[in-house]
């Protein structure tokens, strides 16, 4: 089985030195109660639920898979007392709202813990994981009656919330939706549909679901525009709050997947069910973007997660496992081999995963800084700040760091060689775990196009320019810190390019708008090793400054030294090829005529 230790130190590193985050918190309304004390605590002991509770459980998951008896899902063993001592230990409300039973910490606490969750049981994860969203979706746009009626329940973790969007026949494109909402008497609606791929649909982790689910009204304009938002739990709440009588929504079958086998993917039948409008009518798809940012954000976590368990385990085997002898000669002479932690190539694979996980941590930190600041900051000037950068980082959390995922835990694999094929070893897991990453809350394109199509040049270039803006300057501030130059004068290059490139993109895109699809992706990771970059470089700027203080630990910074290195050495040069393929333009991708791509195996 997999081993996971929290990666604590680092944690601290990037939350406590790099970012200031007891400065951070001190500044907000909600981050007085988050003293040190109650961090290091609230890290230690998420560590140990992580490890002790949610680790033993991913394999016996992943194998036993869910099951459809009668309607009703059974999640894997394990996971239902897992979920309940979660709901003991208070983990739901961390970060919630005090008015509805929350502790009221900031959010960037609930994800540190959501690291762990996805390195040990990205499964059992989903199950609360969307709950957050569905929250967070009533609390925005709910009414009174219904934020009374489900925001605590969710909170507390008693109920559980999904997001049902994609249909049979549609998934990105949500103006194509079938699902109906026929006003009733009572001035509630009746949902008639199907939805697919909603994870924890249906289970026994939680005494009710809380189903978000967007249709159309009779009268709805076509296409996205008419959208409408409705709360559907699997129980109606009766006079007292408590789950009553079952409301007409069934799981109809699980999906077979690739992945994440512990978690139930469900397709889900509205028959007449009844439904609540949350919001106003028609306006359900900005209501559900309040969700599916969370949601997308979340996803770039997993990726992170996954990359962080498979470097672990990757590390431990490479330094046990005996193969050959280094090309300088010996390095184990009274061993038969050397362990294989001493060759290059292997050293590179471990690099990569090391590189994406710390970079990854930093960035999802980073980002977090932002969302405490939109939800709980007091200015105004820095809120609007925050949000923009929010905005700009969220497609590129998702979409880069599930993409550099779904790589580091393809490496995991080849770190242990034939072994790493082999379920017991538990490293494909993580690699078909991975996989869904990518797509869903979102496909890597999907995320793309609205990091360069909506976020980037429908603002003519301005959400880009503030984060370009703080990014130089860093570098202005470090341009006669020699010890630093090896970092920002690639740093400053790659920044200054950055724009020129959007800038080049936005020419080309007035005389053919396919230019954008065309870049979008390339678009994307080169942005996602940028920011890594300038990531890297602040925190090579700490370690610099703390051993030049004289620390008791100066292997750490030694090491995030030379892993940033390493990254500019040979991860950064990545976006050479991600450039030069966005300045091939669209030509050569629209060429071909959809019958010329069968040209040669006609029946």
């Amino acid at each position: 089985m997999p081993d996971y230790q929290a990666p604590l130190r680092d944690l601290r590193f990037v939350m406590d030195e790099m970012l200031d985050y007891p400065a951070h918190y001190a500044r907000l309304p909600a981050g007085e109660e988050a003293s040190p004390d109650v961090v290091a605590a609230i890290l230690e002991e998420g560590a140990r639920f992580a490890r002790e509770v949610l680790l033993p459980l991913n394999q016996s998951g992943d194998q036993e898979g869910c099951r459809l008896e009668g309607g009703e899902v059974k999640a894997p063993k394990g996971f239902k007392e897992a979920y309940a001592q979660y709901v003991e230990g208070g983990w739901p409300s961390l970060a919630a709202d005090p008015e509805h039973g929350g502790q009221g910490l900031p959010h960037s606490l609930a994800m540190v813990l959501s690291e762990m969750i996805c390195a040990t049981n990205l499964a059992w994860g989903m199950y609360p994981g969307l709950s957050h969203g569905a929250a967070d979706a009533l609390r925005h746009h709910g009414t009174d009656e219904q934020r009374a009626t489900y925001l605590t329940k969710l909170v507390e973790g008693t109920w559980t919330g999904t997001m049902c969007l994609t249909e049979p026949h549609c998934g990105t494109d949500l103006g194509l939706i079938k699902t109906r909402a026929l006003p009733t008497d009572d001035g509630a609606y009746a949902i008639t549909g199907t939805k697919i791929f909603i994870s924890a649909g249906e289970h026994d982790l939680a005494e009710n679901i809380v189903h978000l689910v967007l249709a159309k009204l009779p009268d709805a304009p076509e296409g996205s525009k008419g959208i409408s938002l409705f709360v559907v739990p699997k129980f109606l709440p009766d006079t007292d709050g408590n789950p009553g009588e079952r409301n007409g929504v069934v799981c109809g079958s699980l999906e077979h997947k690739m992945g994440i086998h512990g978690n139930a993917t469900c397709v889900m039948n509205f028959d007449g069910a009844k439904g609540f409008l949350v919001g106003a009518p028609n306006k359900g798809l900005a209501c559900m973007f309040t969700m599916m940012n969370a949601a997308r954000i979340g996803v770039g976590i997993q990726g992170l997660g996954l990359t962080e368990a498979s470097f672990q385990n990757a590390l431990a085997y490479a330094r046990d496992r005996l193969q050959m002898r280094a090309l300088s000669g010996p390095q184990a002479p009274e061993k038969a081999a050397d362990p294989i932690i001493v060759h290059p190539d292997v050293r590179r694979m471990l690099l990569t995963q090391k590189a994406f996980a710390e970079g990854g941590r930093m960035l999802v930190l980073y980002t977090a800084q932002m969302i405490d600041i939109v939800e709980h900051g007091s200015d105004a000037a820095e809120k609007a700040h925050a949000e923009t950068l929010l905005g700009l980082l969220t497609p590129i959390v998702k979409a880069f760091l599930t993409e550099v995922g779904f790589e580091a835990t393809n490496e995991g694999v080849q770190v242990f060689g034939g072994h790493g094929f082999i379920q017991e070893w538990g490293m494909e897991q993580l690699v078909r775990d991975a996989r869904i990453t990518r797509l869903y809350e979102g496909t890597t394109g999907i995320q793309a196009l609205d990091l360069l199509g909506r976020k980037v040049l429908m603002s003519q270039g301005e959400s880009l320019k503030v984060f370009t803006k703080e990014i130089h300057k860093f570098c202005q501030a470090e341009e006669g810190n020699t010890a630093l130059a090896e970092f920002v004068r690639p740093l400053a290059k790659l920044n200054a390019e950055w724009g020129e490139l959007t800038m080049g993109i936005g020419m080309k895109a007035m005389a053919d708008r396919e230019e954008v699809g065309a870049a979008s992706v390339d678009y994307l990771m080169y942005s996602g090793y940028v920011t890594l970059a300038y990531l890297f470089a602040r925190a090579a700027r700490q370690a610099q400054a703390t051993l030049a203080e004289g620390s008791d630990d100066a292997a750490f910074y030694r090491s995030k030294l030379n892993t940033a290195r390493f990254y500019f050495d040979r991860l950064l040069p990545r976006t050479r090829t991600h450039k030069q393929a966005i300045e091939a333009g669209a030509e050569s991708l629209m060429a071909l005529s959809a019958e010329d791509f069968g040209r040669g195996f006609e029946l």
